[in-house]
């Protein structure tokens, strides 16, 4: 079942090791079917070194496993959550890189600094109130995918347009139309979470930001309808997004 899916999930949380975003087995990927209402998600404290894409867990959106003979990841509710609410995104990554964990531990959004933060995420990554303990006793993964779902909708912020978040005290998700992009969005989080570190302790202020008009040059010459960035051609067209 999910066969193409299952092996474009492992490949997409393989890439995490290799881009220095876990730490043993501090992260998942996922990727959903949408005809289907399934999605596929790594099992739950897998080592990198011994997964195989064999050993993919296929959920439906409830988090319930439809195949698998592992347990899945512990954050399933969380992917499913965001699966039900976000309905344009196809990839979901959860990781806990420390220069994004660290924002999410001061409870700090990551500001929109420069260019090459507005190249991804249009405006600052917003950074999710503390969940109650009455919600983490209750339901913490399912809390956890709502608080993403209520900041965005509390702030009004477009999740295609910013595609990533910090759980308070916890570390970074992103999303994106494919698994192998939410990889890619969570890697750009980790850097801009870093240059933007180094340019609040360089300014002395957490109130840097990159203009509105260069914002919005730098976002929508990658992305909508007036994009220009990169190359026009079907073999090309998947790395559109690549510096």
């Amino acid at each position: 079942m999910l066969e193409k899916l299952k092996q474009e999930v492992y490949e997409a949380n393989m890439q995490l090791p290799k881009l220095n975003l876990v730490t043993f087995t501090w992260g998942n990927v996922s990727g959903i079917d949408r005809e289907q209402g399934l999605f596929v998600i790594k099992p739950s404290g897998v080592s990198y070194e011994e997964l195989k894409p064999s050993d993919m867990v296929v959920v439906d959106l409830q988090g319930q496993v439809v195949e698998g003979e592992m347990n899945p990841s512990s954050d399933t509710p969380t992917h499913a959550i965001l699966y039900r609410e976000f309905s344009n995104i196809g990839g979901i990554v959860h990781t806990h890189s420390p220069w994004a964990v660290s924002f999410a531990q001061a409870a700090c959004p990551i500001p929109a600094c420069g260019t090459t933060h507005a190249d991804t995420f249009y405006g600052d990554v917003p950074v999710t109130p503390m969940l109650s303990e009455k919600q983490i006793k209750e339901d913490y993964e399912g809390n956890t995918g709502q608080v993403i779902v209520d900041t965005f909708n509390n702030k009004s912020i477009d999740y295609d347009a910013v595609p990533g978040v910090l759980v308070q005290d916890h570390g970074p998700f992103t999303w994106g139309l494919s698994p192998e992009k939410a990889v890619y969005n969570a890697k750009v989080l980790e850097v801009v979470a870093q240059t933007s570190y180094h340019t609040i302790q360089l300014s002395g202020s957490l109130n840097v930001r990159v203009p509105q008009y260069l914002l919005d040059k730098h976002y929508y010459r990658k992305h909508g309808k007036t994009a220009y960035y990169g190359q026009e051609n079907p073999q090309s067209m998947t790395h559109k997004h690549e510096l």
